[in-house]
């Protein structure tokens, strides 16, 4: 099998290079590996580009990067392009493929870039952010881009790619700048590989959270309210409670105390905590009596101040705070999606202070925390630990300790990990848990961060044995992440058939005639006691179209009551899991209910 590209000390580099250079280290082949998958869709974003130049000649074009979802390229034309036109541009791709066009490399210097591309303000805007004297340029044919590579060494090797969908994108994320064309695509080594992603592709669109979260009423955005924002609906209200009890008893087990913060800081904390610095462009400020404030983006610097409130000793130690708590990030209107990507969010967070020989045993405890709750909704996880980023606060040698600590508490328990280079927070190293759901997506979630810096930068200290002041170690953590992008997960998961223990609502009930809501209500009343929701179904429609109605919100169980059900004190169930009809007395279906919703224990 020939090789793409060379790994020469870590770094990919592309054939021609390596050649140049001199290098014949590790061979990368094209295969379905992440190295080799992010070369190949790389190229195939570039010859997309060829081939929507080719059909738009007027086009101009900004960044082609990969992505986690494969690749997309920004471009600007006068041309109206619509999704009808992807199949065309896929047409002239592979028309493009079959001519096998080498892949060439070469580099000029920033001023005659500037000068080459100087009718071209996208090529411009994108050179604003090369902080070099020289430029690569990758040419193949007719096209060619700025581009730090590496790329395949021909197109002709592109052969199993789709275009997926069309969206606009302004120019640098900015919603102040013009609005540019933005085409996404995948592409794979092989034509197997890319049949499953489309299938599923096609079960995702069916799950889309948006859609299922419309149908069960769970949630809604309103444009007038701001882009970011979700306004949770009474259903959805319900579900939230219900996976916020269950977590709220289980921390409460494992010896963590409720706290909350307030949700603005002035500015002066964030500076000392280094979020001022390093993460202010995500935050929102505000004035007030001519002292600015910062919107908390994150719950740390309050949960700090609860832990300065008294002199601690080591006996008191480990200290475990917790909170539901409320932050805000400023998102770019382009990248928000649903639940998955709002601009305010409520983390499941929690903060427990300890000493350096507690860490191992904490950090063990947390992660069978995130064991429990994954388990329980049939999630997949692995874990990555992320190490150092580019925008940290610390010395080299503290974050050094640290990331051998978290190891070093893996390793000793047998725990399997990947490393993350650089995916570190930037006050401290963390372990980052992936789940993978039902149809194999993998996301993002929950997070354990091992940090020296931040009881560093707030003085934070306690009593030693000998009465000496030491100074605490703090575990930022968080399993879910946060409610509304693990319930938008979860709804995908489970395409809105939630389990009854944190289903919106646990029984429908549908009453035949009037006569019989009486009965009804007081069934509704008696779930309330047991901590079960219902909805009564009476509206003036025909029986079958109120049961089509109850069963569109997915809801667990339907219960129809009839004159037999009043008269005999029972319930005629549909249970919608099981695909089973049967009846049961007044209290065996209360029994039922209640073993149905107590089942779980975090």
């Amino acid at each position: 099998m020939n090789a793409i590209a060379i790994k020469h000390n870590d770094e990919i580099i592309d054939l021609q290079t390596a050649k140049e250079l001199g290098f014949e280290s590790e061979q990368i082949h094209l295969d379905n590996s992440a190295e080799s998958l992010d070369i190949l869709r790389h190229s195939t974003a570039h010859l997309m580009a060829q081939a929507v130049k080719s059909l738009y000649p007027d086009a101009k074009f900004y960044v082609g990067p990969t992505v986690k979802e494969g690749f997309y390229y920004d471009f600007k034309t006068d041309s109206e392009i619509g999704e009808g036109d992807l199949k065309k541009i896929e047409k002239q791709m592979l028309s493009f493929a079959k001519k096998k066009y080498e892949i060439e490399k070469y580099e000029i210097s920033m001023d005659e870039a500037k000068e080459k591309f100087k009718d071209d303000h996208l090529k411009l805007a994108v050179m604003e952010r090369i902080p070099s004297d020289t430029v690569s340029i990758y040419k193949q044919g007719e096209f060619e881009d700025l581009c730090r590579g590496p790329h395949l060494p021909n197109i002709g090797l592109i052969r199993y790619f789709k275009l997926l969908k069309l969206a606009g994108a302004y120019l640098g994320g900015d919603s102040k700048n013009e609005m540019l064309t933005r085409i996404y695509g995948i592409a794979f080594a092989d034509k197997e590989s890319l049949k499953s992603h489309m299938t599923m592709l096609a079960e995702a669109e069916k799950r889309d959270h948006r859609k299922i979260g419309n149908e069960m009423n769970l949630f809604t955005f309103r444009e007038e309210v701001g882009a970011g924002f979700p306004i949770w609906l009474p259903a959805g209200g319900r579900l939230r409670a219900r996976l916020e009890g269950l977590l709220y008893k289980a921390h409460r087990k494992r010896g963590y105390e409720p706290v909350r913060g307030p949700e603005m800081l002035k500015s002066d904390l964030w500076k000392t905590s280094g979020h001022y610095e390093n993460y202010g462009e995500n935050m929102y400020f505000t004035q007030i009596d001519d002292v600015e404030f910062g919107v908390k983006p994150m719950n740390c610097v309050g949960h700090i101040k609860v832990y300065e409130d008294a002199l601690r000793s080591y006996r008191d130690l480990p200290i475990k705070y917790f909170e539901y708590g409320v932050v805000h990030r400023h998102e770019f209107t382009g990248a928000l999606h649903g639940l998955f990507r709002v601009r305010e969010f409520t983390q499941d967070d929690a903060h427990i202070f300890c000493t350096t020989e507690q860490i191992e045993e904490q950090i063990i405890e947390v992660v069978d925390f995130v064991d429990k709750i994954m388990s329980t909704f049939e999630f997949d996880y692995k874990m990555m630990v992320s190490t150092k980023p580019e925008k940290a606060v610390g010395s080299d040698e503290v974050w050094e300790v640290s990331t051998q600590a978290l190891k070093n508490a893996m390793d000793k328990n047998k725990l399997a990990y990947e490393i993350d280079e650089g995916g570190g927070a930037f006050y401290g190293p963390k372990i980052d848990i992936k789940i993978t759901d039902a149809i194999g997506r993998e996301w993002q979630c929950g997070t354990i961060q091992l940090d020296f810096n931040l009881p560093e930068r707030f003085e934070l200290e306690y009593n030693g044995e000998n009465n000496d002041k030491i100074q605490p170690v703090m575990i930022h953590r968080a399993i879910l992440g946060s409610f509304e992008r693990f319930i938008g997960i979860l709804t995908e998961h489970y395409a809105g058939e939630f389990p009854m223990f944190i289903a919106p609502t646990q029984v429908a009930i549908v009453p035949i005639a009037d006569t019989h809501h009486g009965y009804a209500k007081e069934l509704a009343d008696k779930l309330i006691d047991i901590n079960a929701d219902s909805e009564i179904y009476d509206k003036n429609d025909s029986l079958n179209k109120r049961i089509r109605t109850a069963e569109k919100t997915r809801v667990p169980m339907l219960v129809i009551i009839g004159d037999e059900e009043v008269e005999g004190k029972t319930v005629a169930i549909r249970d919608r899991r099981t695909r089973e009809q049967y009846n049961l007395s007044e209290d065996e279906f209360f029994k039922l209910i209640q073993t149905k919703i107590n089942e779980v224990n975090f």
